[in-house]
């Protein structure tokens, strides 16, 4: 995946993640959509341009 794609993606999971909180969806969730989150930022980082 390019940089730029994955810039895409963290926003857009962020965003989702965000949305999840104000929902108050479980607790699980909310997990599962940050540990994607963190995956992506780590590929991002690792990613050279």
């Amino acid at each position: 995946m390019t940089k730029e794609t994955l810039k895409i993606q963290i926003e857009d999971t962020r965003k989702y993640l965000n949305q999840s909180i104000t929902e108050k969806q479980s607790a699980d969730k909310i997990l599962e959509i940050s540990v994607k989150l963190d995956k992506l930022i780590e590929e991002y980082l690792n990613t050279k341009e």
